[in-house]
């Protein structure tokens, strides 16, 4: 076909991805938007014993995990569910979601965030981590950049205490 061109390959080999440490979770690097036409962005989450991603809410994307490795508790509005390696969930844009480490292994989830543009938060987070823990005004403004909004949810204090996870920063 003359005149159009083939897209660029992206080819990311098992084991390979920049690996990062956000704080509670890690994350690896798999597909950044610009890899994928902005239509998508894929990264990893490893979930040490006892991590918990506070209450949140994303206004631009959706999300889909696909938990890989140990078991995964993730709560979406009033929805509560734990599941272990092949499960899949959706966490629509809109919606407060939490996940934790619902076992007693280390545990490992795929994300997949569309639109891309998000994976971009995570990389700010661990740019401000590369000195010390992070300032929370930092990390404010680096959440509304990307329409990202914390939350408190009532029920986190019962989901800490039932899974014995170690709690967010600001909670006890």
């Amino acid at each position: 076909m003359s005149g159009v061109e083939t897209p660029e390959l992206t080819v990311v080999r098992p084991g390979q991805g920049e690996e990062r440490d956000l704080g509670s979770i890690g994350v690896v690097f798999k597909l950044f938007g610009e890899q994928t036409n902005g239509q998508v962005s894929v990264v990893e989450h490893p979930f040490p014993v006892g991590a918990c991603v506070p209450p949140h809410m994303h206004t631009r994307e959706d999300e889909y995990s696909i938990v890989t490795e140990g078991e995964i508790g993730f709560r979406s509005g009033e929805r509560e569910v734990v599941l272990g390696a092949g499960g899949y969930i959706t966490k629509p844009r809109g919606e407060t979601h939490a996940m934790w480490n619902a076992g007693s292994a280390p545990a490992r989830m795929i994300e997949i965030i569309s639109p891309a543009g998000f994976e971009h938060f995570f990389w700010g987070v661990t740019e401000l981590a590369l000195t010390g823990p992070p300032d929370p005004d930092r990390i404010a403004t680096l959440a509304a950049e990307h329409g990202l909004v914390f939350e408190n949810a009532p029920w986190l204090e019962d989901v800490i205490a039932r899974y014995h996870l170690t709690p967010p920063p600001g909670r006890r």
